[in-house]
């Protein structure tokens, strides 16, 4: 068995975020072929800048290196590393094997950390495009479309009133549309902040063992210039407008909080929308997506979980402890650096990424396929609804001629005694039938209608979701909209 295992095979672990849930465009660029060619990329850029900037380095060996960018030997690479207990020199020779002339110049004045921090600005970049650029293929801004699909939710349902919730208890009247635009401002939010750390992200550059520039100033006998423009150049080549100016041994790791937070705050937003659409689910008024042959139960057959929410849910919570990582790690470089980084941000980075891009493609699942229940809605509705009208009745009955003082205290006395129906009784809020079999309220008999329409207690929900939806929702997607037919498809 190789070393840490056959990872193809059945009687190896292999990650689920891989195996079952992550899209095929985001394990790509964390696979060793995405990895090691980009090392490979990056080597030739280098040794085409050295070469420019007048380093003896022949037009044969950087066409000898192009040549093989692709032609990379992951036995051979396997085995050196076992030998040389060194990833990049295990790669460094690889490269060397298949490219003999250009062998001496690969790696010239370069440090690990040349390929392997990088390579990560360079991935970040791709990453934090599939979940959320309009710079990216169909394939990706997974986030836009989450928020474009919820966004038509909302209009279509912007007047639809519901029952509030504070504390999950009863409170006044929203809309359906409403409620949906709390999760697209929080989604909105998260998509500005995927924006912004994309374009904060610096390249790390061509800056040597700690930092300093030392091999490459050596290189280029004392010009301070070359080393500039080397470093530059490279930058320019891996599509940077800026590299780091300041860098120990690796660019510093506050880069990597600054990317997880973003990502746990994404999942906390998550987080919260489909633990709403959970709890809707059991009071009936709303359902995700149920397949023809979904099975919700292996034991009860009438059951439909909620279980891409769940699923959501579940992996939300990983993807929000995952900061904690960076977070140490960047506390315990000490000095130019240490290599207690390295393995902790194989795992942490890769399984951030990996699990942002599945909650997102679920959550675009979900929410290309809600099913809202307005019966429902309705009728829970009108258990809560004579209550919360007790105001207004008030107030139409003072207007017709009567005393506040004593309609309050007729209303509080049939409220007690609805209120028992329900709940000792079990039986249904009959607040409005009292008040029409008492003759105290025959003023305003005629009125009731009027006075318990939903609609009017729902204040500016509706005028509110179509302001929020074209001052900022439609415009925030604008650059996005080739990328918007895209439907989302789940792995398992």
């Amino acid at each position: 068995m190789a070393a840490g295992g056959d990872h193809g095979s059945p009687d190896s672990y292999r990650s689920p975020l891989a195996s079952r849930y992550a899209s095929p465009e985001m394990c790509f660029v964390f696979s060793d072929r995405y990895k090691f060619r980009t090392w490979r990329q990056l080597w030739l850029w280098l040794a085409e800048a050295e070469q420019t900037l007048g380093l003896p380095i022949t037009d044969e060996q950087i066409q000898e290196m192009k040549s093989n960018l692709d032609n990379i030997d992951f036995k051979m690479a396997a085995e050196e590393e076992k030998r040389l207990r060194h990833d990049v020199m295990a790669h460094v020779h690889t490269f060397g094997h298949c490219c003999p002339k250009a062998a001496g110049i690969i790696h010239l004045g370069a440090t690990s950390c040349y390929v392997g921090d990088n390579t990560c600005s360079g991935t970040a970049h791709c990453k934090l495009r599939l979940l959320g650029s309009h710079h990216s293929p169909a394939s990706a801004s997974r986030l836009a479309r989450v928020i474009s699909r919820l966004a038509d939710f909302a209009k279509e349902r912007a007047s639809l009133p519901t029952l509030g919730f504070t504390h999950f208890q009863p409170a006044q009247l929203t809309t359906v549309g409403k409620r949906c635009c709390l999760w697209i401002q929080d989604l909105c939010m998260d998509l500005q902040n995927l924006k912004r750390v994309r374009d904060d992200l610096r390249f790390r550059g061509v800056k040597g063992t700690t930092g300093t520039q030392a091999s490459f100033l050596q290189l280029f006998e004392g010009d301070d210039h070359k080393v500039e423009q080397l470093d530059k150049m490279v930058t320019e080549k891996a599509g940077f407008k800026r590299a780091f100016i300041i860098t120990g041994q690796t660019y510093t790791r506050k880069v990597d909080i600054e990317i997880l937070s973003v990502l746990a705050s994404l999942g906390a937003s998550v987080h919260k929308i489909c633990t709403d659409i959970r709890l809707l689910a059991n009071l009936k008024e709303m359902e995700e997506p149920f397949e023809k042959q979904q099975i919700g139960s292996s034991a009860m057959p009438y059951k439909r979980n909620p279980m891409r929410s769940e699923r959501c849910c579940s992996l939300a919570r990983h993807l929000m402890t995952l900061v904690v990582d960076p977070l140490q790690t960047a506390s315990v470089q000490w000095f130019e650096r240490t290599l207690d980084d390295s393995a902790n941000r194989r795992i942490c980075l890769a399984e951030a990424f990996l699990t942002a891009d599945t909650i997102l493609n679920t959550l675009q699942n979900i929410s290309e396929g809600l099913v809202v229940y307005p019966k429902v809605i309705e009728r829970r509705i009108r258990q809560e609804l004579p209550f919360m009208a007790t105001e207004n009745i008030i107030m139409a009955m003072v207007k017709a001629g009567g005393s506040r003082q004593d309609c309050h205290e007729k209303i509080r006395v049939l409220s007690q005694q609805a209120a028992s129906v329900v709940k000792q009784e079990g039986g249904d809020n009959d607040l409005i039938e009292r008040i029409q079999a008492d003759a105290y309220f025959s003023p305003i008999h005629s009125q009731l209608d009027h006075l318990l329409d939903p609609s009017s207690f729902t204040g500016r929900a509706s005028q509110q979701v179509q302001r929020f939806l074209e001052e900022e929702v439609y415009p925030l997607l604008k650059p996005y909209e080739s990328v918007m037919k895209v439907k989302a498809e789940l792995c398992l």
